[in-house]
C-alpha cells in the first residue's frame, strides 16, 4: 500500500476511514480500474459500499495526490496509484488490453511541444489507441490470407 497515505490524508484535513483504505487498496490491486471495477473489488470485503461512495472517495484520494485518472476509452475514467512511475497507456482498440509504458518514451515529443509551442504536457493522462502486438499480427495474417 502507498507509503504515508494516512499522513497525506491527515495533512489535507481528511480523516482515515475504512472506505478510503479499501478504495486505495482496490486501486493498487487492480493497477488500472474504473469506479465500477473498484466497487466490485471493494464489495468483496465491504458489501455495503455503493458507487457514490467510490466516486467521492476517489475524488478525495485524487485531491491529496494518492491516485490519478486517465481517460482510456469512451467510458468512465480509469484510476491508478500515483506512486507508480509516470506512464502512458497503450489501448488496443480490438481486444481492449491496456499496457502501461514508461513516460520516458515520450520525452522527445514532450520536449518538442514545449520548445516549439511553449506547452507543458502532463502525460499522466495520456492514452494512445491502436492495435496490440497480438491483434496487429492477426490483422497482418488476415490480410495475407485475403491476398492468396
Amino acid at each position: 500500500m502507498t507509503e504515508g497515505w494516512e499522513r497525506r490524508l491527515r495533512d489535507h484535513g481528511f480523516r482515515i476511514t475504512p472506505q478510503r483504505q479499501l478504495v486505495l487498496e482496490a486501486v493498487e490491486s487492480l493497477r488500472h480500474g474504473t469506479p465500477e471495477e473498484i466497487l466490485v473489488e471493494v464489495q468483496l470485503t465491504a458489501s455495503g459500499v455503493n458507487l457514490s461512495t467510490i466516486y467521492r472517495t476517489l475524488e478525495v484520494l485524487e485531491e491529496v495526490g494518492l491516485v490519478t485518472h486517465a481517460h482510456i476509452g469512451h467510458g468512465p475514467p480509469t484510476y491508478h496509484a500515483v506512486d507508480e512511475d509516470t506512464h502512458i497507456h497503450l489501448v488496443c482498440d480490438r481486444c481492449g488490453t491496456v499496457q502501461s509504458v514508461s513516460g520516458t518514451v515520450a520525452q522527445d515529443f514532450v520536449a518538442r511541444l514545449e520548445a516549439e509551442y511553449g506547452f507543458r504536457t502532463d502525460i499522466s493522462h495520456v492514452s494512445v489507441h491502436g492495435l496490440c502486438v497480438t491483434c496487429k499480427d492477426r490483422a497482418y495474417e488476415a490480410e495475407a490470407d485475403d491476398q492468396l
